[in-house]
């Protein structure tokens, strides 16, 4: 068996692992590289191998920076199943369409910039049909459920807490007797978070691929932390009349947001406020949320079941056309928007940005990781001047970071995952962190398990099992 790293290697975008045992080469997720204008696009045109020559794709879970190139594949006559969860299934469609469509409106207003400055014309990787193509090939399944990827290979997917229908995979092959088993995290969630069941523990396996996107840090927000910090945020827009800019993922982070300010309003902490949620996808995306409660933990279902709509309030609006998404850059007063993308690298939040960015008194609040030379990364380090469309804007709103909301699993959490493997693996590799956090991680594990034989992947790297 050998493994080979195309993405999420020293970084944590573009995940993309491809297994060959046999014959029989399978791909564990296909994501979109998302940074650096011209590094993006070259990992997102050529994804590092022939993808005509892949017989079955796993996805651990809908996030574009998992699932982004799956169209990319299917435009290199791609032709085999991708395997997933049902909520993984539902989502990943949606959220590829709304890429395509993203892509094609940002590509057209790039290009009308760049035909006055008389530079290159920007091309979309892919278009609703390429899309539409590789949907097709979607082959849903349940967690538990043990699947034959090929006659040598079987597979089956546990929930990893991290965003509806997220799963890490387990597969082994078998030859003459032997076996070898991999497991891939994916991207692990946290415990005794809102909505989401826990993450299950993993099963044994020989080989561990392990994602360390928090893996030098320890969440250090608990949950009265973050209320003060909402009551003092709500309490100052109040005073200035602010616009209070929220990029999210519009699946998952925007559904718990708005759990988390119904719960701040019942609990009479804060008073109703306007919320927009303008991204037609998380909309898309929370009618998801609505089709698949067997996701949700107790306290989620109970609510849900109990015909209560835990993401709905007379004071939350959800926002679809274009006009009405416009309409809100010209809103006077105090509201809340929550927009797409999360890392602020695409999407209607970078309009929002524009019009609101150079306003002191309105408030940008962070409420997830941001990846390295994202716009969102320099919002974070408080860059005066940042790039907003290519061109460069100063930055004279508040920034507040919310780090308890983060849906990804902590050093802490990610040793604990490790250590619950029984026996140990033989060989883990790190993957889906900067490089800071992803050899701080292998050195921790280093140091519990003096046995396992722990590798930070380069790009391009391929590795015999």
């Amino acid at each position: 068996m050998k493994i080979s790293f195309y993405g999420a290697t020293r970084s944590v975008t573009g995940s993309r692992h491809l297994i060959q045992a046999d014959k029989t080469r399978i791909l564990l997720d296909c994501g979109m590289y998302q940074g650096r204008r011209q590094k993006s696009d070259q990992f997102n045109r050529q994804l590092g191998f022939d993808g005509k020559r892949v017989n079955a794709v796993l996805l651990s879970h809908a996030h574009i920076d998992h699932s982004g190139a799956l169209p990319i594949l299917a435009k290199q006559q791609f032709n085999g199943p991708v395997y997933m969860t049902d909520a993984t299934a539902d989502l990943t469609g949606i959220m590829l369409q709304d890429s395509a469509r993203i892509q094609k409106n940002d590509s057209a207003y790039m290009n009308k910039k760049e035909r006055r400055r008389g530079t290159r014309r920007l091309l979309p990787y892919y278009d609703a049909k390429d899309v539409q193509s590789i949907i097709q090939q979607f082959s849903p399944v349940h967690y538990g459920k043990t699947i034959r990827v090929s006659p040598r290979i079987e597979a089956k997917f546990y929930d990893a807490g991290h965003i509806l229908g997220s799963a890490s995979i387990w597969l082994k092959h078998t030859h003459r007797g032997d076996s070898v088993s991999v497991l891939f995290s994916g991207d692990l969630g946290r415990a005794d978070m809102p909505i989401l069941r826990d993450p299950q523990p993993p099963p044994a396996c020989d080989v561990l691929i392990l994602e360390s996107t928090y893996g030098d840090r320890v969440h250090d927000e608990d949950l009265e932390t973050m209320r003060q910090k909402a009551r003092a945020l709500i309490a100052h827009a109040q005073t200035h009349h602010s616009k209070i800019i929220v990029p999210a993922f519009a699946i998952g982070r925007t559904q718990e947001l708005v759990m988390r300010i119904k719960e701040l309003v019942q609990a009479h902490e804060i008073d109703p406020l306007p919320i927009f949620i303008d991204s037609p996808l998380a909309s898309k995306a929370t009618d998801v949320f609505r089709r698949h409660p067997e996701c949700f933990d107790q306290e989620t279902y109970q609510t849900f079941t109990s015909q209560s709509d835990p993401f709905a309030a007379k004071y939350i609006h959800y926002i679809s056309s274009v006009q009405e998404s416009q309409a809100l850059n010209h809103r006077q007063g105090l509201c809340v928007i929550i927009s797409a993308s999360g890392m602020c690298e695409g999407g209607r939040v970078l309009h929002h940005l524009k019009h609101a960015i150079q306003d002191d008194q309105n408030i940008i609040a962070l409420v997830g990781f941001q990846a390295e030379h994202t716009l969102g990364r320099k919002l974070i380090e408080e860059w005066d001047m940042v790039p907003i469309f290519g061109r460069p804007t100063p930055r004279r709103a508040k920034i507040v970071r919310f780090n308890g909301l983060s849906a990804h699993a902590d050093r802490n959490d990610l040793l604990a995952y490790v250590r619950a493997i029984e026996p140990p693996p033989r060989q883990v590799f790190v993957v889906h962190g900067e490089e800071r956090q992803s050899f701080s991680l292998a050195a921790a594990i280093r140091a519990e398990h003096q046995n396992i034989r722990v590798t930070v992947p380069e790009f391009g790297s391929t590795h015999h099992i």
